[in-house]
């Protein structure tokens, strides 16, 4: 399928997935999607529970995710995507047939993200869930071809680095 660029910016809760991307596709005049907005019911209802999401409740929610990007494709629109993508497998399924993806990590030390969650208000993922993201993050490999960040360096200068390295 072709189409027009597609960023998924991935990373541990916390570290800024859905802020980064929201600014950045502001900033290149792309749609952007926070992909929690796709979790069906009883994966939000998991999670609010303090339990964290397991491979087989991630699999209808990446496959949601991934027909989001092909709808885009299909219009040739640009994109931003806030998503998890913890797994290299999650990735691989994201990428599949989708030559128009590039993943965009999101590193940031843990202790700074624990910080980031203490303060966080208003989302229904708990910060207990946070070692069960360290303990599934596989970052990316080298042949992923991903544009790494240092999420810990500010906003604006998370914004900048990746759209200039998508420039």
């Amino acid at each position: 399928m072709s189409g027009a660029e597609v960023l998924v910016v991935m990373g541990v809760s916390g570290v800024g997935k859905t802020t980064v991307g929201e600014r950045l596709a502001a900033r290149l005049g792309w749609t952007f999607l926070d992909a929690d907005d796709l979790h069906p019911p009883a994966n939000v209802a998991k999670m609010r529970g303090g339990h964290p999401l397991n491979d087989a409740d991630r699999g209808p929610w990446l496959d949601a995710v991934g027909r989001w990007i092909d709808a885009r494709a299909a219009e040739r629109r640009p994109a931003v995507v806030a998503c998890s993508a913890l797994k290299r497998a999650y990735r691989d399924r994201l990428r599949a047939g989708r030559p128009m993806v590039r993943i965009v990590y999101l590193e940031a030390a843990k202790a700074a993200i624990a910080e980031r969650l203490a303060g966080r208000k208003g989302h229904y993922w708990p910060a207990s869930l946070l070692p069960s993201q360290f303990a599934d993050l596989e970052p990316p490999a080298a042949e992923e071809d991903a544009i790494v960040v240092d999420a810990d360096q500010g906003l604006d200068a998370v914004v900048a680095e990746i759209a200039a390295k998508v420039a």
